[in-house]
């Protein structure tokens, strides 16, 4: 049976082992379709997930983020095809802004960027492409104790192929769009190259794959000036071609160019080894690289009396004065060169017995990552000549956890079981930021310092919980994580000096519960609640600036986000209404004290502070079903209504009372496929997000503006045919209705994809 997208955890049991009639019941749960997912499923909260299959028919994945396109209350901040460093996963009680409030795994190895918070600090999707996941699964709140307080939104689970027997997968895919915005008109576009070959052979088992993407963007940064800021009278060059808008605020101001667009080429290898020692002992390496070039254009609207383009220097518009060059270039271009590399080691038991146990470690490393901007101005820029080095490279993150399970003999089943989860963990960040001056910013080398940021956090862990069947229906999971956070190693370097900051220490416990109470056997309700603390993250902590021998604009003293969370969910099994799936209505609250966000210290100066207190209540409602009416129509959606307000902030007085940045009252998805027979599937898709804010204390009321976060309604469309059982195509449609829209960048128009795909 073909399940539809974002198909609850249940849904994708085993058989009811009872042999009842195969509702829904309180036992752990077993992900049967491929390898399960190594969420906590035994805990009973929300948990949503999609399979291969699943984002075979229904999505136009070009990205590993994409697979969480159609799941509730979930919105990626991906801004073109490959998007590498802004796509940042919002979730119900945190917006696009919030990179550090969410947690990103694949295969044990975490993706999620514990450097920074914020679009800069997304996860590294480009280490999963689309055609090796064999499963994504989201936990939804902080409620398990396996998991730090970056779990406060969710937790994402994606799980790669291993093969069990020989395989060889290729797919082709390619991509077209119109972008016209302003006076940009560009036609982004690109192909990607998907390869993979495994088997498995005696106790071994392997899987390489590697993938190809090439990508063109469209103009995501606009050059401006506000129409007040110009000087009246004749100085400057008389130019045309700007275009008159309006500002998030609502203030004229004058478009003179579009720029940061982007011409990506990214490249994905992976090497996976498994080692059986035993039936029920594994060992798994995981090896993975990735690298990006990028070549970001600027595109100028300017044009002097003789047609010729003006990119820089003082220019006349309508009688006023600007200067394109000050207080910064309007108009920049830029260049990238990112190579990462990933290591995962694990060597699980999984006897199902009385104990099992995991030793795992991952590493996460920078192994280059630059990035060039020019300082003199356009267009002998073009050529090379001054400019700005900022080299990432000795950045990243490694990870140790030793776990174990433990089901007391006697309690396997029935009334009475326990399963007792413990482990401890070890999360450490290091960040390593060098801003140089050159001579040539194309490719030349720094010749002498002009910032600098260094630090590391550490986060060590205990936690135990303990899911227990106390009665016959009923079935509650507490547990408790104790942490210890510290920061040392901080620095902050200016051209001239460099200062150091003060180590730090804290210890915090986190305790969780939740409870399930099988009502009747069509009505399952849960109730969940846990505490998170957030950490500081490095960039938070020790990015800003030096003023004499001062260190000024940053706090290394943050306080921590500390947030309560519960969620009250009702589940009908829609059998009892003659459909085959699932209603859940969730309730959500939470409570936020000293959330972690830049807010202004002067007019001219904004840095991370502590906002006192944000209050968020909301509700999620997700239908699944399957055969709604037809044989091989399934039905999938979501409704979430939010209300999150900033309840205190002495820092910024004039926010108390706004909304929280990003973090619109309404969001939707509907999904529908229809398959006809075994070759063909038809599916169309929706996606709805209400009006947002971008700042503290809601000044930003025009959305539709660069820099703006405006709401959106897009449509997206998919057809799938299997032309014989080794090859497929697919071809695709996002933002079908040419939806303009926001996230302070533009997102994509309308996107027409091609795939085809062969699977030996």
């Amino acid at each position: 049976m073909a399940f539809p997208l974002g198909a609850p955890a249940w849904a994708q049991d085993a058989p009811d082992p009872s042999g009842g009639s195969g509702a829904r019941t309180l036992s752990t749960v077993t992900v049967s379709g491929g390898r399960p997912t190594s969420l906590p499923t035994q805990i009973p909260t929300t948990i949503e997930g999609v399979t291969h299959e699943q984002i075979a028919e229904t999505v136009n994945a070009t990205d590993g983020e994409d697979a969480l396109k159609y799941l509730p209350s979930l919105v990626v901040r991906k801004r073109y095809i490959g998007d590498f460093n802004h796509a940042v996963l919002a979730t119900r009680a945190s917006g696009t802004g919030n990179s550090a409030r969410s947690m990103v795994y694949a295969d044990g190895v975490m993706l999620s960027n514990p450097l920074g918070n914020g679009a800069t600090y997304a996860p590294r999707w480009g280490m999963v492409s689309p055609e090796e996941i064999e499963r994504v699964d989201v936990l939804y709140g902080p409620f398990s104790a396996a998991y730090p307080g970056n779990s406060v939104g969710a937790v994402v689970d994606y799980v790669t192929r291993m093969p069990t027997r020989l395989e060889a997968h290729a797919k082709l895919s390619g991509f077209a769009s119109n972008f016209d915005l302003y006076n940009s008109h560009s036609s982004p576009a690109g192909q990607q190259l998907e390869l993979s070959l495994g088997s498995r052979s005696g106790d071994w088992s392997w899987w390489l794959s590697a993938s190809r993407t090439h990508s063109k963007g469209q103009a995501l940064v606009f050059g401006n000036r506000l129409a007040s800021a110009g000087t009246l009278g004749n100085a400057g060059t008389p130019v045309t071609g700007a275009v008159l808008g309006l500002d998030p605020s609502n203030q004229p101001w004058w478009l003179v160019g579009g720029s940061t667009i982007y011409d990506t080429t990214q490249e994905q290898a992976k090497l996976k080894l498994a080692y059986d020692f035993s039936p029920t002992v594994r060992a798994t390496y995981t090896l993975g690289a990735w690298n990006n070039t990028t070549h970001g254009s600027v595109d100028t609207y300017l044009r002097d009396a003789f047609g010729g383009p003006v990119y820089s220097g003082r220019v006349n518009i309508a009688g006023r004065s600007y200067n394109l060059d000050a207080p910064s270039a309007a108009l920049a271009p830029t260049e990238t060169a990112l190579t990462h590399y990933m290591h995962g080691l694990s060597v699980k038991s999984h006897t199902g017995g009385v104990f099992d146990w995991e030793l795992s470690a991952s590493l996460f490393d920078y192994a280059r990552d630059t990035s060039r901007t020019p300082t003199t101005p356009l267009p002998g820029a073009f050529s090379g000549g001054p400019g700005r080095t900022t080299d990432m490279g000795g950045s990243g993150w490694h990870t140790f956890k030793a776990a174990g399970t433990w089901r007391p003999i006697g309690s396997a089943e029935g009334v009475g079981a326990h399963v007792v989860d413990f482990g401890f963990q070890q999360d450490t960040a290091r960040l390593r930021t060098s801003v140089g001056n050159t001579l040539d910013w194309i490719a030349g080398p720094a010749v002498s310092p002009f910032s600098g940021f260094n630090g590391k956090t550490r986060l060590q862990s205990l936690y135990v919980q303990d899911t227990w069947r106390f009665a016959k229906d009923w079935k509650t999971t507490l547990g408790l994580r104790h942490e210890r956070w510290e920061a040392y190693g901080g620095q902050l370097g200016s051209a001239t000096k460099l200062l150091d900051f003060a180590p730090r220490r804290n210890s915090y416990d986190s305790p969780k519960a939740a409870l399930a109470w099988q009502a009747t056997p069509d009505w399952l309700l849960k109730a969940s609640t846990g505490r998170a603390v957030r950490m500081p993250t490095v960039s938070e902590l020790y990015q800003g600036s030096i003023d004499g021998n001062r260190i000024v604009n940053t706090d290394p003293n943050l306080r921590p986000e500390r947030s309560w969370t519960t969620e009250l969910s009702a589940e009908r099994d829609l059998k009892g209404w003659g459909l085959d799936g699932v209603l859940r209505t969730t309730l959500f609250f939470e409570n936020t004290k000293d959330a972690l966000y830049s807010q202004a210290l002067t007019n001219l100066v904004s840095t991370v502070q502590n906002v006192d207190a944000i209050r968020t209540r909301g509700l999620e409602v997700a239908l699944n079903a399957v055969d709604v009416g037809v044989k091989g129509l399934d039905l999938s959606g979501s409704l979430t209504l939010t209300r999150s307000k900033i309840a205190a902030n002495s820092g910024f007085p004039a926010s108390v009372g706004r909304e929280q940045p990003r973090v619109p009252k309404l969001r939707a998805t509907l999904l529908a496929t229809y398959r006809p027979d075994a070759r063909w599937s038809y599916t169309v898709g929706a996606r709805y997000s209400g009006k947002q804010y971008g700042t503290l204390d809601n000044s930003d009321g025009n959305g539709a503006a660069y820099m703006g976060f405006s709401k959106f309604f897009v449509v997206d469309a998919r057809i799938r045919y299997r032309i014989d059982r080794q090859w497929s195509a697919a071809l695709g449609i996002d933002n079908l209705n040419n939806n303009k829209y926001w996230a302070f960048h533009p997102y994509p128009q309308r996107t027409y994809v091609a795939e085809l795909k062969f699977d030996l």
